[in-house]
């Protein structure tokens, strides 16, 4: 890994060079190449092969490589593989004539465009890449100017509306991952974790809680390998010198790094336990979360606005909260459009939980200035909800405590009552 990480960006490697001038086995360099792709240290392309690339930050993503628009738009790449990495800033559609587009063409950017081949050249001389639609290519000369300048030049059988439609539409997705909390956007990997080893004993578990003030600790094999959760119920009236692995709660739950802070969060609540190991995919312990730092990193993340166009975000739009009752309560009205249908003509399934969620969101917002993540939820009476319906969705609260909530939502059409639902959550605190 450290060969790896001191080559230039753009080196090309192949195991069998990397265990010849490292003297290893070709299956230890083949391993060594699958971690640092995993790592965001090479990457491997149809045609190219494995590239060493300069690791992008999460602050970066919403700069596509030439690289990603060639997955993106399905294309072939003629020229510049040495550039694929490099980062754009803006694309250009090439619509125009050649003296007006110059004007537009900079370093960094990709011109989109179709079987002209002197806008081609053009858009290669002033720094930018080329992106050619309707399956046109692009001739000899200009294939070696692209090779020098480190320029790709990508042909795509998609016309010009439908390439700019794909790249918007990644963009779009990229922008809404990127608000998405993962676990490693909050662990410090720097930051040791108080484990446990095979044959230690019940003894030094009790030294080590004292210690430490903890009392779940990860247990790991002699590979660094999180086979086993050491607590104080696992402990409990054992002798001093029982060893760990006859104690311990074996094949313990662990996470991954680049699942959502939600996800992780619910996971601990379901299964009632503070802290949970984050691995790798080999199971090797990089860090640890607690159920208090999903919970924060949760509340930190409800303040923030959202960004790009989820599906809940567009269900919910057209829905405007109105006072109920002497404004002791509130409930949600809207109207179910055709965007809305299911298989029949009626009201998605998916749609109704996602506007009944929506709306217990709302409500415990406002009640108590908090956020949740659902239990459960019990969906106990549905009837079909015509396209064009007025509806009106009103959540009641059944109880509330400090860490949980229940819920009854009940939703009416002109016809009554057309669904009800239970729904249990554990409520994060207050922000």
């Amino acid at each position: 890994m450290d060969y790896i990480r001191q080559l230039e960006i753009g080196t090309k490697l192949s195991v069998r060079t990397m265990a010849d001038e490292l003297e290893v086995s070709e299956g230890t360099a083949y391993k060594a190449i699958k971690e640092a792709e995993s790592t965001g240290l090479v990457s491997t392309k149809e045609r190219i092969g494995t590239v060493r690339i300069q690791r992008r930050s999460r602050e970066t993503m919403d700069r596509l490589t030439f690289g990603e628009v060639v997955d993106i738009v399905q294309g072939e790449l003629y020229g510049g593989a040495s550039g694929l990495e490099k980062t754009l800033h803006k694309f250009v559609i090439g619509a125009m004539e050649l003296e007006a587009m110059v004007r537009y063409i900079d370093a960094g950017s990709l011109l989109i465009v179709g079987n002209r081949q002197g806008a081609h050249r053009c858009a290669l001389e002033q720094g930018a890449g080329v992106l050619i639609t309707g399956g046109f290519g692009t001739n000899d000369d200009i294939k070696r100017l692209a090779d020098e300048l480190g320029l790709p030049i990508i042909s795509s059988k998609h016309d010009t509306f439908t390439v700019a439609s794909m790249i918007n539409r990644a963009m779009f997705d990229r922008l809404i991952r990127q608000k998405i909390m993962l676990v490693e956007d909050i662990v410090t990997y720097s930051r040791p974790v108080e484990t446990m080893r095979l044959g230690e004993t019940k003894g030094d578990y009790v030294h080590l809680a004292s210690r430490v003030g903890g009392t779940r600790f990860p247990v790991l094999d002699e590979r660094g390998r999180v086979v086993g959760m050491m607590t104080a119920k696992d402990a409990e009236g054992a002798d001093e010198n029982q060893p760990v692995e006859k104690l311990m709660t074996r094949s313990p739950i662990t996470a991954a790094p680049n699942i959502p802070i939600a996800s992780a969060a619910h996971t601990m609540a379901a299964e009632g336990i503070d802290l949970l190991p984050i691995v790798d995919k080999n199971r090797k312990l990089l860090a640890a979360i607690s159920r208090s730092e999903a919970l924060e990193a949760m509340r930190y993340a409800g303040k923030q606005k959202e960004s790009g166009e989820t599906f809940d975000e567009l269900i919910s739009a057209g829905f405007e909260k109105k006072a109920f009752e002497g404004g002791e309560s509130f409930q949600y009205a809207g109207r179910i459009t055709p965007q809305m249908s299911g298989t029949f003509g009626t009201i998605s399934e998916g749609v109704l939980v996602t506007l009944m969620t929506q709306a217990a969101r709302g409500f415990i917002r406002e009640l108590g200035k908090r956020d949740y993540v659902i239990e459960s939820m019990t969906t106990y009476f549905v009837r079909p909800i015509q396209l064009e319906s007025e509806v009106v969705i009103q959540p009641t609260l059944l109880e509330m405590s400090r860490k949980s909530a229940k819920l009854e939502i009940e939703l009416k059409d002109p016809g009554g009552v057309a669904a009800k639902a239970l729904l249990a959550a554990q409520l994060i605190d207050p922000y």
